[in-house]
């Protein structure tokens, strides 16, 4: 660290107490700044890591003039940074005064002034209609919030609002037509916001924004000297995700719709045949299928043939229509060139027909660590950080994935000590799990388990009807009256049903893996947490099974190259919602022997907090029973 007083002045400032991994953080990324060097930090729970790359990240851009960009994985984060983080450092440290940070994210995050106005139809016209007066209800309150925002930012908006009202109401990159041509331009939100962003010391983003920096031809981010990703353990995902094409008929649908006004009649009755050829090519498929069967492939020719014709007749029209064209372009254009995508297919591509929620084409890069690879190690230093990059005990997985060539990775541990605060159940005696959802047994343990900690538990499962056979079951048969059962509905939103749940004390919450990653509840609300079986990927996705089977064709284990790591990743996750401050006590239980027996169990065992291990069920429920009325008697 360039000045050792600033770490000390910044945790004043932020009304905290120095940690010693916390220091060591801030030394490792200052090191890497200065030297130019790819550096992977794992740092557990409680370290304060958002401070320990602010701190390095602002003097690098006090002492020597750099930009700087931090992007996260979750719009919770980004927004701690911006509104309280960031601004602290900046203040606490000296002669910081002149340092300048903005966010920025994509423009669907945004209001568009020019479909506000009412003169660009949005492209979720016809479900607004379906949705009836509860949508039309949102939106009225999204246009009366918008003539009193002065950032149209979808995360100020201070009430929920379903997605196909927003996206009535904004426009995506494609759909932008550009400030010059856009009436609206010089009042535009995400403009504005760009503009603030493109002339900062400091540029938050969030990873879907950087991934499109990473992966794609037109920039979207300013040239950076160095670069912090945190939560760094999802950015690979995140660009798969991001490069990732989709052609459903109903998107098909919906864009020939846009577009059927200002096309000649001739040529939006080819684009309707073309989409009803589609339709009834994939209405003949039932199952998922990977690769996408060859059977659609003279439908999509046929679709991208009349999309491609499409796309040049509205590239020809008047400027009159100049938004409209430019959307229904964008709309058509994005569609014709997935199905060129999923034509062409390829060693580098995977292709798959999925039936839900809606009949859909697929396609999606086999790997993404060559862009990234690339991408990271354009700046002068780039720093990954999260507090499970480390699995099976080193970096080499998640380095692998990122294409990561020439780094150094460190473990500058946490502050807590996990043995003494916290026990790892591995329930051994259980059978293997199936594929039915949890046996009696097994829910049987799951209400043993409850009983000794009177409540205070999240109960993670790994599929929705696991969901719903462990709540009906806790649901129907209380273990005590005063317990309260909060159950993860699909499509509902999570932040709710977790801040209820951190509101009762005694209570239980039942979700899916969902849950397993950003869900902070320290304190005696969440003092067990239950995973009923190791979070394998499903053995039919399909991106990680064409993964695992290309490792398996040269001559490695498909299963502990891909499988492993990333059951890992998620079960690290999950176990690392018990422990969250220095006061945090309870119980970790894996009711899946296999972190036991498996030969795979090690390198899971390894990739966890190190709690203290056992499988002897007295001694876990004796020791909940003690926490819960130790928890009783200090509440009383």
């Amino acid at each position: 660290m360039d000045n050792p007083d600033d770490l000390g002045r910044v945790v004043a400032a932020l009304g905290g107490d120095e940690r010693p991994a916390q220091r060591d953080m801030v030394e490792r990324v200052t090191r890497a700044a200065r030297d130019s060097r790819i550096l992977l930090v794992q740092a557990g729970t409680g370290t304060g890591k958002s401070v320990g790359y602010l701190v390095p990240a602002v003097q690098a851009v006090r002492d020597s003039g750099n930009t700087v960009v931090i992007a996260t994985a979750t719009l919770a984060l980004q927004r701690q940074l911006v509104t309280r983080d960031l601004p602290a450092v900046v203040a606490a440290l000296p002669d910081a005064g002149n340092v300048t940070t903005a966010v920025l994210k994509g423009r669907g995050n945004y209001l568009c002034r020019a479909r506000l106005s009412g003169s660009v139809d949005g492209p979720e016209t016809l479900d607004m209609e379906v949705g009836g007066g509860r949508l039309e209800k949102q939106a009225a309150a999204v246009r009366d919030w918008s003539t009193r925002t002065d950032t149209g930012d979808r995360d100020d908006y201070p009430d929920d609002v379903d997605e196909r009202v927003w996206r009535s109401m904004s426009a995506t990159g494609r759909e932008c037509v550009g400030v010059s041509r856009c009436s609206f331009g010089a009042e535009c939100f995400a403009e504005q916001a760009r503009s603030t962003a493109m002339s900062a010391d400091i540029i938050v983003t969030n990873h879907a924004l950087l991934a499109l920096d990473a992966m794609d031809d037109t920039p979207v981010l300013p040239d950076h000297d160095m670069l912090v990703v945190d939560e760094g353990h999802e950015f690979a995902a995140r660009a798969t995700a991001a490069a990732t094409g989709e052609l459903s008929v109903r998107a098909a649908e919906r864009a020939v719709a846009a577009a059927r006004s200002l096309l000649d009649d001739s040529t939006a009755e080819r684009l309707e045949e073309a989409v009803s050829g589609l339709g009834s090519a994939l209405a003949e498929l039932e199952t998922q299928e990977r690769p996408m069967p060859r059977s659609c492939v003279p439908s999509l020719a046929a679709f991208r043939d009349a999309c491609h014709l499409a796309v040049t007749e509205l590239g020809k029209g008047d400027s009159d229509d100049a938004a409209r064209r430019h959307r229904a372009l964008a709309a058509l254009g994005e569609l014709h060139d997935v199905a060129g995508r999923l034509i062409s297919g390829g060693d580098g591509v995977v292709t798959w027909f999925s039936p839900y929620p809606a009949p859909s084409l697929h396609v999606a890069p086999l790997s993404v660590a060559a862009p990234l690879g690339d991408y990271l190690a354009r700046p002068a230093a780039a720093v990954l950080t999260s507090a499970t990059l480390s699995l099976g005990g080193d970096f080499e997985s998640v380095a692998t994935d990122l294409g990561l060539q020439g780094w150094d990775g460190v473990d500058v541990g946490s502050p807590f000590d996990y043995s003494s605060q916290g026990i790892l159940y591995i329930a051994a005696d259980l059978p293997r799990p199936g594929r039915d959802g949890p046996d009696q047994l097994t829910v049987a343990r799951i209400r043993e388990l409850i009983t000794a900690s009177g409540g205070r538990a999240m109960v993670l499962l790994s599929s929705w009807r696991a969901v719903d056979a462990v709540a009906a079951n806790l649901i129907e048969k209380p273990v005590a009256p005063d317990i309260e059962v909060h159950v993860q509905r699909r499509g509902e939103p999570v932040a709710r049903l977790v801040e209820r749940f951190a509101a009762d004390e005694t209570s239980v919450l039942v979700g899916t893996m969902s849950l397993f990653q950003g869900v902070d509840v320290p304190g005696p609300s969440c003092q067990l947490v239950i995973i009923d079986r190791i979070p394998f990927p499903r053995p039919d996705d399909p991106v990680l099974a064409a993964r695992a089977e290309r490792v398996e064709a040269a001559g490695g284990n498909g299963f502990m190259a891909v499988s492993v790591p990333r059951a890992g990743l998620l079960l690290a996750q999950g176990a690392g919602r018990l422990i969250r401050s220095p006061r945090d006590r309870g119980v970790v239980a894996v009711l899946d022997p296999r972190l036991q027996t498996a030969r795979y169990g090690d390198y899971l065992r390894r990739s966890l907090p190190p709690l203290w291990p056992t499988s002897d069920l007295a001694v876990v429920t004796g020791a909940l029973t003690r926490l819960a009325q130790s928890t009783v008697t200090a509440d009383a």
